[in-house]
């Protein structure tokens, strides 16, 4: 397992666990007291490094190489799944997966950006960068859903969407625009989740809901901690200043009424036990499905309207 700087002391202790028991399993000494001490040792820590995470930390888990994506989660509550592929313009986008499935035996359509484990699958994924056809695939299939009465679920784990040259002669911006105005407008319920980075104008695309949740270390920012610092402070270097400064973890957000929930990860991190992270996003999506499924259409655009209207401080003068 990879282990992140501030994890190296837990992960330590991990490995003389190992060691121990791989020991004791030829059966010449008994070690039972020592791995026990040593467990307890390093749940103590765990708890102790896990409790106090600077902004900078959480950015470095939401990127952690072996966090669950999208398709991992799906593979663990989703039923049924079937991607579609497309944008019937120009052509299909693997860095945001789209398709329809079961949830709980409900037919839903789900959405989400996909990054990959090696560089093979980061080439075609564009490391979870969207182009212009992801998002145009996401109106196409978002009016589907509309048309068929799906709640729609989506799962953002974005850096942002891609700005290459490709992407922005095929109308990035107008592509992100009115995917904004689509979501913003669709009669269904939509549930978002930030599952890890929550980057740019690439993930607020899929991130128009009625209700936003957050897995409790993902991040979610209108730019990345090193974008932030180049720009503000002249020095790509100074992100973990950055990180502070931009209010994006969880528990800021929660505090700004940005999102509605903070979805518990598994101790340690999604990384360190996927199931038991994807239980419990599956019931906080069970329990906002509930309450949105006995809106009309009307109330639920009325509902996401006065959602994003109700964001922010204003003053006015006369």
């Amino acid at each position: 397992m990879t282990a992140l700087d501030f994890e190296k002391p837990i992960r330590e202790l991990e490995l003389k666990i190992e060691e121990l028991k791989q020991l004791a399993s030829g059966g010449m000494v008994d070690f039972g007291d020592e791995i026990a001490k040593l467990e307890r040792k390093a749940k103590r820590l765990q708890v102790e490094i896990f409790s106090d995470l600077s902004p900078w930390q959480v950015v470095q888990l939401s990127r952690h190489p072996e966090r669950p994506y999208f398709l991992d989660y799906a593979s663990l509550f989703l039923t049924d799944f079937l991607e579609l592929h497309g944008d019937r313009r120009f052509g299909e986008d693997p860095s945001l997966v789209c398709g329809f499935a079961r949830f709980d035996g409900e037919p839903v359509l789900v959405m989400g950006h996909q990054k990959g484990r090696n560089t093979k699958e980061n080439m075609l994924r564009n490391f979870g960068m969207p182009r212009p056809e992801g998002y145009r695939k996401v109106i196409r299939l978002a009016e589907l859903a509309s048309r068929f009465h799906r709640p729609i679920l989506t799962f953002i784990d974005t850096p942002g969407a891609y700005p290459g040259i490709g992407a922005e002669e095929r109308g990035q911006a107008e592509a992100i625009a009115s995917c904004l105005e689509t979501m913003a407008a669709i009669p269904v319920p939509v549930i978002a989740t930030v599952i890890g980075e929550g980057g740019s104008g690439g993930a607020l695309a899929i991130g128009v809901g009625n209700r936003i949740l957050m897995l409790e270390h993902s991040t979610y920012c209108v730019i990345s901690p090193e974008g932030c610092s180049s720009i503000l402070y002249r020095d790509p270097t100074k992100a973990s200043k950055a990180a502070e400064a931009l209010k994006l973890t969880a528990k800021d957000l929660e505090g700004f009424g940005v999102i509605d929930e903070i979805v518990p990860e598994a101790p340690g991190g999604a990384h360190r036990d996927p199931a038991r992270t994807a239980e419990n996003l599956a019931r906080a999506l069970r329990s906002h499905l509930a309450e949105l499924r006995a809106l009309s259409p009307d109330e639920i655009v009325a509902d996401r309207y006065r959602r994003f209207r109700g964001m922010g401080i204003f003053e006015e003068v006369a």
